[in-house]
């Protein structure tokens, strides 16, 4: 048994996702670990009469949600882990991976950083509120 048991990659779907999942997958590889991943699509926005921004019959969070597991099942498949437990939440990006990070008893959260200037700007903030907020180690992948 290696150091990390579950790891989860939590991935924004860009470019960079490869690179963050190969470091991941890596990782989980050289510790025999289980690997799960994670996508989470933002609230649509609402005006404040409560009406969404968009005519009724866009469906335009359902379109999102299935744009996201069809290009996460690609990048799943493009890594030759067609069989890895991932999700598609919806809702605050932060709330949603610390929950499933504790929901999924994961002791490695595996995420993308993208460089800052500054020893106080390393980590956005997202990154820096989730090193706080998850119950478990993180790994942020450092991106160009």
């Amino acid at each position: 048994m290696g150091m990390y048991n579950r790891i989860l990659i939590a991935v924004d779907l860009t470019e960079d996702s490869l690179e963050v999942s190969r470091r991941g997958q890596a990782l989980a590889s050289l510790c025999q670990a289980k690997v799960s991943f994670l996508h989470v699509v933002e609230f649509i926005p609402v005006d404040p009469a409560g009406e969404a921004l968009l005519p009724p019959p866009v469906d335009l969070e359902g379109e999102l949600v299935q744009g996201a597991h069809q290009r996460l099942d690609a990048l799943c498949s493009s890594l030759s882990l067609e069989q890895a437990p991932r999700r598609i939440e919806v809702g605050n990006i932060k709330a949603e991976i610390v929950r499933v990070v504790e929901e999924e008893q994961a002791d490695l959260l595996v995420l993308g950083s993208h460089g800052r200037h500054g020893l106080a700007l390393l980590l956005s903030s997202t990154e820096k509120s989730l090193l706080h907020k998850v119950p478990c180690d993180v790994l942020a992948v450092r991106l160009g």
